[in-house]
């Protein structure tokens, strides 16, 4: 068990049960009293952020998470079903674990997702997603001078800016990571 003062950027540890990557930690030294480590923690299932202080040589529980490659089937219920690829069995993930990821799930899509024991506390997408525009704003509503994009709605629901020659049907290469439009194939 490693104590505080070997945390690192990137350390996945675990306090009162819940799961939080370091995100940075820095010795502070003081003149009165005793040195501490203060640390900037993620939480991997709400992505809040939160600084903790720990005692200088505090023991930190370690864990090491699991990364699986999933694909995406369908919606079960109100949770998403995966099929987990390497040990071809189905696992169920909430809809507070993949957030605005839900956009752009379609069935076939594999993502990364890490697990702590049999618990998913991560989903990540492909960073580039290829997707069928299935709707388009009208040109009418925002043409303009200064406006050199319209509103996309792709098949999977999500909605992005897009370049005015972008039409209905066209399939487009889409950044998962900054919803954003690459080109059009």
């Amino acid at each position: 068990m490693p104590a505080s003062n070997q945390l690192s950027p990137g350390m996945t540890i675990n306090i009162d049960k819940n799961i939080y990557r370091v995100e940075s930690c820095v010795k502070i030294s003081v003149t009165k009293g005793t040195p501490f480590i203060k640390t900037k923690l993620r939480d991997l299932i709400t992505e809040e952020v939160i600084e903790k202080n720990f005692k200088q040589s505090q023991n930190i529980q370690e864990v090491s998470l699991v990364e699986h490659d999933l694909e995406y089937l369908y919606i079960e219920g109100k949770n998403y079903l995966f099929l987990d690829v390497g040990q071809l069995e189905n696992v169920l993930v909430a809809p507070n674990i993949l957030q605005d990821k839900i956009n752009y799930l379609k069935e076939g899509i594999r993502v990364r997702a890490l697990f702590y024991g049999n618990s998913i506390f991560s989903v990540e997408l492909p960073q580039f997603l290829e997707l069928m525009v299935i709707k388009t704003t009208s040109m009418e509503d925002k043409l303009s001078v200064a406006n050199t994009t319209k509103t996309a709605i792709l098949e999977t629901g999500a909605k992005i800016e897009v370049p005015l020659f972008v039409e209905v049907g066209d399939i487009i290469k889409v950044d998962t990571n900054l919803n954003e439009f690459i080109q059009r194939l």
